[in-house]
């Protein structure tokens, strides 16, 4: 077995989102020979089983939100001891450096290395989350998915885009199917927690709008949440729409790759996977995500010309079910939506934050890597 080349600690908060790019660096740094443990919270065992890590390390942590101020003091002691779990974790591993990707479980492990190690913290989306801003200042470099190199932090910041896994890498050598003329169209709804519900009232109730010849040759995969499935597959078994209803598709990227039409909310890595895989998307931003950085990220891929961006309040059934029947009847338009969503993904952000992660352990800084 060849020796490891060292260690370096990756961070992220336990969502999907935060963790699908740290998976796919994580491969990459396993690849290169590195021992890459994690660093995350408990909700995190619901990916674990894809991810690399040589080993798990649940750290605690909490949001600081709202203005009880008991709630806020619990945050701050949970935080508090998450630095303490922090600093012991990072004395043990000794990593040449410590990469975050965003969430509140990544405060506690990148503060306590920041002046200690050389640290990088990744920002997914086109406006910087409330954990990664309140770190931008203190780490050596800051990788952008979104993220322009622009304004006071422009010498730190790296335009690398976002990772996407394996899996989705895999799922982008499937060339897009233009639908033909009468045959089947598959339609892939999904929206993480806080978007299925909108999803699952809204879809299925456009579906029975839309013209009976167009809804006989629909195939719909769709996210929703548990106490939400039954009500949409339901729903569709009634309408005679075959469709596969599930709170988690372990499969999405394949999913993905065989739609002709995606509808999702807009998140970074959501936004990055479907530009990478290469499919026409229609993206509804969650409304009330922090500085509307759904809106932003899903903006950038429909300047590309590979989306339609809607508010969620200019959509009800019948919005939608113009907008489906709109955009299924027109192959050539779906098939040079998914060209250019291709053309704007970033295939080689996963190598090229590697890149940066390496530069940063061997000692150098932001601005260094940037000159080459």
């Amino acid at each position: 077995m060849a020796k490891s080349r060292g260690t370096i600690l990756i961070s992220a908060g336990g969502t999907g989102g935060h963790l699908f790019p740290a998976e796919a660096l994580a491969h990459e740094l396993k690849a290169r020979g590195w021992s890459v443990p994690l660093a995350t919270d408990s909700r995190a065992t619901r990916y674990a089983d894809r991810f690399p890590e040589d080993k798990l390390h649940v750290i605690h942590s909490a949001t600081p939100s709202g203005k009880n101020p008991v709630r806020l003091i619990g945050a701050a002691w949970t935080l508090f001891k998450g630095m303490r779990q922090s600093s012991a974790l990072l004395k043990f591993l000794k990593p040449k450096a410590v990469v975050g990707f965003g969430g509140y479980p990544t405060v506690p492990p990148l503060w306590s290395a920041t002046g200690a190690f050389p640290t990088v913290i990744h920002e997914q989306n086109a406006v910087m989350g409330r954990a990664n801003k309140m770190l931008s200042r203190r780490v050596t470099a800051i990788a952008g998915g979104f993220l322009k190199a622009e304004g006071p932090l422009a010498d730190r910041i790296v335009e690398t885009g976002n990772p996407v896994r394996p899996a989705v890498i895999a799922a982008s050598q499937t060339p897009f199917e233009t639908p033909q003329r009468g045959g089947k169209l598959r339609l892939v709804v999904f929206g993480g927690s806080q978007g299925a519900r909108f999803f699952s009232d809204t879809l299925p109730e456009a579906v029975a709008l839309m013209g009976e010849d167009m809804r006989s040759r629909l195939e719909v995969t769709q996210q929703a949440r548990p106490e939400d499935e039954e009500r949409a597959r339901a729903r569709y078994a009634e309408l005679g729409v075959k469709a596969e209803v599930s709170p988690f598709f372990s499969d999405l990227p394949e999913r993905i790759a065989g739609a002709h039409l995606v509808m999702s909310r807009s998140g970074a890595s959501t936004v990055s996977e479907i530009a990478a895989i290469g499919r026409p998307a229609v993206f509804v931003p969650y409304p009330h995500a922090l500085d509307h950085d759904q809106a932003a990220n899903a903006a950038a891929l429909e300047a590309a010309g590979g989306a339609l961006v809607r508010r969620e309040q200019d959509l009800d059934a019948a919005a939608v079910a113009a907008l489906l029947e709109e955009l299924l009847d027109d192959p050539d338009r779906l098939d040079a939506m998914a060209e250019a969503a291709r053309k704007a993904g970033k295939p080689e952000a996963t190598a090229l934050l590697a890149d940066l992660v390496e530069a940063i352990a061997s000692g150098r800084t932001a601005a260094e890597f940037k000159a080459g």
